[in-house]
């Protein structure tokens, strides 16, 4: 089996952290985002692995080179020349995911986390006479999305209303696909949108179907959306393989360590933390809700809460990080500095407090 995964963005929302790598390779609980995708595939039998990417592929492939010995998986580029949205990389990668075979390819947006019950949208999937099948999940505001709106008992998708004024249901587009080969017959090559142009025309068809994802979904694509998703996906962890998280005195709710991480003496760490590889976390350090990335140091009494640490970064001592700070790679933030709310482009020290939320150039 085959799958997609949609990489084209320049992923804007993440910066400054993805002015230093693509956005599926910024770290994600301790390995990149795009990682968590591919692992989930290889498990479920697919072989091989199609990047749609229009920014940076060489950087891409050089990373996930080493990877496809150690899964077993081969992975493929597939280069748009422009941005072709939602849909038009399908078409461009047609040849890559067509085999002759005959069996349906996967399609994931690459800045979803969830645990993606691959097998059993497999299953579903050929349980229904349908050319495709869409993974949707529940929200609490459907207002802000657009509602896919379906069949209770056959799961059959009647239509999708953009973010509708009155409510007709509360389950939105997860973006995991598993289509027919058949579906990229309805696909031209040009800019096009797969959730407004041809999933539409497809239910109008009557071949259509809808799985409710079961546990948790959130697209990390932006900051606060990734401090949740840490807390949902540390979460979903303790239930699976609590094994994999720190435990002891200093450790508060689900926290995950890289085995090759230090931490001092006295220090309170939790709920909701990644600390990544060669990490070195000094004493009296507090911190909640915020990801520590590779080779970042934090120094004596410093405070970090709901913020991204970019790789390679320090936070002085006594210093306190706070309100969605997100440091880009290397950037020095001094002793006793304050950030609230700071966006910190790469390779800059901070000596002064920042006040209040802006950027940081």
């Amino acid at each position: 089996m085959k799958a997609l995964i949609l990489v084209g963005g320049f992923g804007t929302r993440l910066r400054p952290l993805t002015l230093s790598v693509p956005k599926p390779l910024v770290d994600f609980a301790n390995k990149p985002m795009v990682l968590h995708q591919i692992e989930a595939l290889k498990e479920v039998g697919v072989t091989e692995v199609v990047l749609a990417i229009n920014y940076q592929p060489e950087v891409m492939l050089n990373f996930l080179k080493e990877f496809e010995s150690k899964l077993g998986i081969k992975i493929t580029c597939s280069q748009e020349t422009e941005p072709l949205g939602t849909a038009g990389p399908l078409a461009l990668a047609r040849d890559n995911l067509i085999d002759g075979s005959g069996d349906p390819f996967f399609v994931l947006n690459s800045d979803v986390i969830s645990e993606y019950p691959f097998a059993e949208l497999l299953k579903f999937h050929k349980s229904h006479p349908g050319e495709a099948t869409i993974m949707v999940t529940k929200v609490d505001e459907p207002s802000k999305y657009g509602v896919v709106v379906m069949e209770e008992g056959t799961r059959k998708v009647e239509r999708f209303v953009e973010k509708p004024k009155v409510f007709v249901g509360n389950k939105i587009n997860a973006g995991i696909y598993l289509l027919n080969p058949s579906v990229l017959d309805r696909i031209e090559l040009r800019p096009t949108s797969i959730e407004k142009e041809v999933f539409p025309k497809i239910a109008a068809d009557q071949e259509l179907y809808a799985m409710v994802l079961p546990g948790f979904w959130m697209d990390i694509g932006q900051p606060r959306d990734y401090i949740t998703g840490l807390r949902l996906y540390l979460d979903a962890l303790r239930k699976k393989s609590s094994s994999k998280l720190a435990i002891g005195a200093h450790i508060v709710g689900n926290v995950l360590v890289h085995e090759t991480a230090v931490i001092g003496d006295g220090c309170l760490i939790g709920p909701d933390v990644a600390i990544g590889p060669g990490c070195v976390v000094e004493s009296g350090v507090r911190l909640s809700r915020c990801t520590v990335m590779r080779g970042a140091r934090v120094k004596n009494h410093a405070c970090i809460s709901s913020s991204i640490i970019g790789w390679h970064s320090t936070v002085g001592q006594w210093a306190r990080v706070e309100n969605m700070t997100i440091l880009g790679e290397d950037v020095h933030v001094g002793d006793e500095v304050y950030s609230n709310g700071g966006v910190v482009l790469p390779h800059k020290e901070i000596k002064s407090s920042i006040m209040k939320p802006e950027i940081v150039m």
